[in-house]
């Protein structure tokens, strides 16, 4: 008599089921990166002391506007609470979906910022660079930063071998770069214009493109940059005073930096203490965006300010760790593009305020009010963490992807 059928599994079937449930669940609870979580512990550290410090420094125009003391820390709170979800959420999305999409993403953004031409358009400080849809209102120039970054990531990382020719190394790179770049500078922003233009170089720097190559967007960039610089009036007075040590037009263009320049002063290494601000009695312009710097200086002393400086430096690190442990040419593109936007855009309104360079209307990344330039930080910086999560996953499992193209240069 044989004996009864069975459903039971073999010891080499049920082996080979154990096995595979332990490496599922093992993928599964991976824990991150130790690149993932320097980049995302540094980025919300930040976001909270801009969150402290708007509440200081935006407190006296808030109460003179009739919106309360906190009127401007409820407004940038409430963006700092639907980002820093968002980036956790974006840091889930896998890089392919941002190539799929890169050119829809790139297309949306420079439809909504022709949008600033049209009757849902106006300016803010000379510039026309904001659009209004209905209670909605934002800069869409700061989504064009992002879209661009993604995009050059997606086409250059595509064609990486190719990049030794000039042709595949600028085109359609360089002509799609100039209609993004062109669209703002119609706005007159020369300042978000100059930092889409170090978006574009730090793009094609990442991709390894030759330095010949490289040289010949840059130079264009400055030719560009002077051109327009010179043929405005307003511009160049603020060069001007700019260059005047001793600034004599007071109580016009040399009122700004110089009050940004006393709020430092009087900080001194201890600061006056949080929220004992003088410049921000309506004295300095701006204290709550481009010039929040001035009143970390003035509040926190030279320590706080130095704690901000290093902070960035280490988001840097951050980035650039990314970029070594990346086997994607789109990730390596797309981060070092990224990096360059947020780090070279916190360095020059940093340097604006220490008057080592002439007023630009830069904000702070992820500390000055505004929250379009701080939702779009939290994306870009979310669409990194996914990449820091899989370079993470491929070394823990073993499963590294092939390296496609050389190592991008300086980043060995």
């Amino acid at each position: 008599m044989s004996a009864p059928p069975t459903d039971r599994p073999t010891t080499a079937e049920h082996s080979s089921g154990t096995k595979a449930t332990r490496i599922s669940l093992g993928r599964i609870f991976t824990p991150e990166s130790s690149n993932y979580y320097l980049l995302l512990g540094t980025t919300v550290f930040l976001v909270l002391i801009g969150l402290v410090m708007v509440l200081s420094a935006s407190s006296v125009d808030s109460f003179l506007d009739d919106s309360g003391f906190f009127g401007g820390f409820w407004k940038q709170a409430t963006y700092a609470v639907i980002g820093i979800p968002l980036m956790l959420v974006i840091s889930r999305i896998p890089a392919i979906f941002w190539k799929r999409w890169a050119w829809v993403v790139l297309g949306g953004a420079l439809l909504l910022q022709a949008l600033v031409f049209t009757p849902l358009g106006f300016a803010v400080g000379g510039n026309l660079n904001w659009i209004a849809i209905g209670p909605i209102s934002g800069q869409p120039s700061e989504l064009l930063k992002l879209a661009l970054a993604i995009w050059l990531g997606a086409v250059l990382g595509r064609k990486i071998a190719l990049l030794g020719d000039w042709k595949h190394a600028l085109i359609p790179a360089v002509p799609v770069a100039i209609i993004a770049l062109g669209l703002v500078l119609l706005g007159h922003d020369l300042g978000t214009v100059m930092i889409m233009g170090m978006v574009v170089i730090g793009a094609l720097y990442f991709a390894n493109l030759k330095l010949r190559y490289l040289s010949l967007p840059f130079i264009l960039g400055i030719v560009v940059f002077l051109g327009f610089a010179i043929t405005s009036p307003n511009r160049m007075a603020r060069i001007t005073s700019f260059l005047d040590e001793d600034c004599v037009d007071y109580e016009n263009l040399c009122w700004q930096p110089l009050h940004g320049t006393w709020a430092l002063a009087n900080g001194g290494v201890f600061g006056l203490g949080l929220g004992n601000s003088r410049e921000k009695y309506s004295w300095l312009p701006a204290a709550s965006n481009d010039y929040i710097f001035a009143i970390i200086g003035e509040e926190l002393g030279l320590i706080g300010a130095v704690v901000v400086l290093l902070l960035f430096v280490l988001l840097a690190v951050a980035f650039v760790r990314i970029i070594r442990s990346s086997t994607d040419p789109f990730a390596r593109i797309t981060t070092g593009a990224i990096m360059v936007w947020v780090i070279g855009q916190a360095f020059v309104n940093i340097a604006v305020v220490l008057r080592l360079l002439p007023t630009l209307g830069v904000p702070l990344p992820l500390i000055s009010a505004g929250g379009t330039a701080l939702l779009t930080s939290l994306v870009s910086i979310g669409i990194v963490l996914s990449f820091a999560r899989t370079s993470g996953r491929e070394k823990a499992t073993g499963l590294r992807a092939p390296a496609f193209g050389t190592p991008t240069r300086g980043i060995r």
